[in-house]
């Protein structure tokens, strides 16, 4: 029984070059063990396994982009049997491409959660490392700890890099550790907490700083321990603030709204949806950054009560820069008009920031963004309404509902009424205004545009209830 040997937990490429060779040779995946180092990781083999079925010879053997970088995040995942799944998975798409498709499918689904729980690591180790200083013999050096739940450690090093290039920093975990001089990064062995470093100067300043901008009134204690678990608590210096700022919530709130009635509002918002959009506009996070003219982001209020999410921008938006402001968006602000919701007062954006489209002619075509897609741009879609923090939000479409959700939603069966999301927000689905204009000749467009009306004032209702 064919045994592969991997170099670390997350050596991908060693596994993508052994799963080729086995396929091409037929193997069946219970015939093969999979360890990393000297220990097995696979746990559950079957020595008993027979050949799989005879495969088309295929050199190399080709597999389409979704897939790889599918397994490629999956590939880091803490579980023992993540590299038999994804050679399994490999053997049914060599046999049948489009399996790929079937969100139904058992190992489908399995393979995506594991990915899924990879890339939330990753952004819980951009959003939650803090580094403090410590003088060494070269000058200062910054030092953070993190506890990553999967092997993301290396996959993440270019972000910090890239992040902080003039520091010279280590990040400490029990997984490995990793050291950057401003030049060359190094790997180092696994570290325990109490080889990192405590307070530093620098806290007290940022701690001042974070008292200054922390809004009570916008706390919502269970979302915040869904996003930021307690464990990491204690890396954080802000969130030792946190219990106190909260117990003076409403002293502070009323202070807020009194000095709000008395200074204009100027701008987008705070600096921290800012610099979010600032960091959209570079996100590589999958391909339709390329044939895109840029990241059309979100815009309104920062403390917008109504936070409308759409599929993505089309043509015009692409070329503006903005949201809705091409045919559809002339549908929408209509609707939003007659539903007595103002716009200006309103977050609007997209689940997906580019326009995908296929090119016909001098033409672009609107394209349906993919899972994949809508995955990888969902991050963004999260961090808007962390930040905004909206009471109510409207999902328009099939791909907003399931980015605000993060499943399958039957518009047709759900439109209407709230779905409450897993934080307790309100969210209403209804149509795409661009379903309006696609609508066929034969239909009552009249009729469809007044249900999607009624559809934004009642959502628009239910927030007056909630205020009253």
């Amino acid at each position: 029984m064919p045994a592969v040997r991997l170099e670390t937990e997350d050596d991908f490429d060693g596994w993508r070059a052994a799963a080729r060779a086995l396929a091409i040779e037929g193997v069946a995946p219970e015939q093969v063990v999979w360890q990393v180092g000297d220990h097995a990781s696979d746990l559950f083999a079957n020595p008993g396994g027979d050949r799989a079925p005879p495969l088309p010879t295929i050199t190399p053997l080709r597999v389409s982009k979704p897939f790889l970088e599918l397994a490629r995040d999956a590939a880091l995942h803490s579980e023992p049997e993540r590299f038999s799944l994804l050679y399994t998975l490999l053997l049914r798409l060599l046999n049948r491409p489009q399996a790929l498709e079937d969100r139904a499918d058992p190992l489908i689904r399995r393979i995506e959660g594991l990915a899924r729980n990879v890339r939330r690591d990753s952004h819980k180790m951009h959003a939650f490392v803090r580094f403090r200083e410590l003088a060494d013999g070269d000058g200062s050096r910054f030092v953070a700890w993190f506890e990553p739940e999967h092997h993301i450690l290396r996959a993440n090093a270019g972000f910090f890099v890239d992040r902080f290039t003039n520091m010279r920093w280590s990040i400490l975990t029990p997984r490995g550790s990793l050291h950057w001089d401003g030049a060359v990064l190094k790997e180092g062995p696994p570290a325990t907490r109490a080889d990192a470093p405590g307070d530093d100067p620098v806290e007290g300043i940022w701690k001042a700083y974070y008292s200054a901008i922390f809004n009570p009134a916008r706390v919502m204690p269970r979302a915040m321990l869904k996003e930021m678990p307690r464990k990491y608590w204690k890396n954080m210096p802000e969130t030792a603030l946190v219990p106190e700022l909260i117990a003076g919530a409403r002293k502070r709130e009323l202070g807020m709204i009194e000095q709000a009635r008395s200074t204009p509002v100027r701008g987008r918002g705070p600096e921290s949806l800012v610099l979010l959009a600032e960091e959209a506009a570079g996100c590589r996070r999958c391909p339709l950054w390329r044939p895109a003219t840029q990241t059309v982001f979100g815009e309104g209020p920062h403390d917008a009560e109504i936070m409308i999410v759409g599929e993505q921008p089309g043509d015009q938006e692409d070329l503006a820069g903005r949201p809705f402001v091409g045919p559809a968006g002339d549908v929408f602000d209509r609707a939003m008009a007659e539903a007595g919701i103002d716009r200006m007062r309103a977050y609007v954006t997209n689940a997906v920031k580019h326009f995908k489209f296929e090119p016909q002619g001098k033409r672009r075509l609107h394209a349906r963004p993919n899972v994949g897609e809508i995955e990888a741009c969902r991050w963004w879609v999260d961090q808007e309404r962390a930040i905004v923090r909206p009471r109510l939000v409207i999902a328009m479409g099939a791909t907003a509902a399931r980015s605000l959700t993060g499943r399958a939603v039957a518009v047709g069966q759900e439109r209407g009424r709230a779905v409450p999301l897993p934080d307790g927000t309100p969210c209403w689905v209804t149509v795409h205004p661009s379903y309006l204009l696609r609508l066929p000749p034969e239909a009552d467009t009249e009729a469809e545009f007044a249900r999607y009306v009624a559809d934004l004032r009642g959502a628009a209702a239910s927030l007056s209830a909630m205020t009253s």
